[in-house]
């Protein structure tokens, strides 16, 4: 069998040139929702199931996305349902978000925290990041716990490490060395 990568990324290419210049961000969040839902494994049961219509399957998922779906959106759910590629759709919109920014010169970032980051503290973190990457960034926070204090980001394959953590860490191979 194919990799999924592979399987979606002709998907990916096609939703992107069908969508409208600056309405890509929009349909990346529908097509996000969809892939949130195609990757709950009853539901790709339910959707493999040879007693189950096509219609059947787009209404669920569509319907439990609970977003009015745009046109292109909705010739994506239907042909990846036709085609039995709905399994893939996760990757799609991964690949799909990815081609968005791209194209808007923005990467993701996720800034690992011990603790909740305010709004305003989170805006001059990122400030400060784009600076040290060279390029806009969207950030996401996640909580971790585990890091003690300070916070680690990761931009692509790119980290920077500046939890408590990372520092006792090297500390500790520095005395043990």
């Amino acid at each position: 069998m194919a990799e999924l990568a592979t399987i979606a990324r002709p998907y990916a290419e096609a939703l992107f040139r069908a969508a409208p210049k600056g309405e890509a961000a929009g349909w990346a969040e529908q097509v996000a929702a969809l892939g949130a839902v195609a990757a709950d494994p009853v539901l790709r049961q339910f959707a493999d199931s040879p007693k189950v219509a096509a219609q059947q399957v787009f209404d669920l998922v569509a319907g439990v996305t609970k977003q009015t779906l745009v046109p292109g959106v909705q010739n994506l759910l239907r042909a990846m349902i036709e085609n039995g590629r709905l399994s893939a759709l996760p990757e799609v919109a991964a690949q799909f978000h990815a081609l968005v920014n791209a194209s808007s010169g923005v990467s993701d970032a996720i800034v690992y925290s011990a603790f909740p980051i305010e709004p305003a503290a989170l805006a001059d973190l990122v400030a400060t990041l784009e600076k040290r990457f060279g390029r806009r960034l969207s950030a996401t926070v996640q909580l971790e716990p585990e890091l003690i204090g300070g916070v680690r980001v990761v931009v692509g394959d790119e980290v920077l490490d500046t939890s408590v953590k990372a520092r006792l860490e090297h500390m500790k191979v520095a005395l043990t060395a």
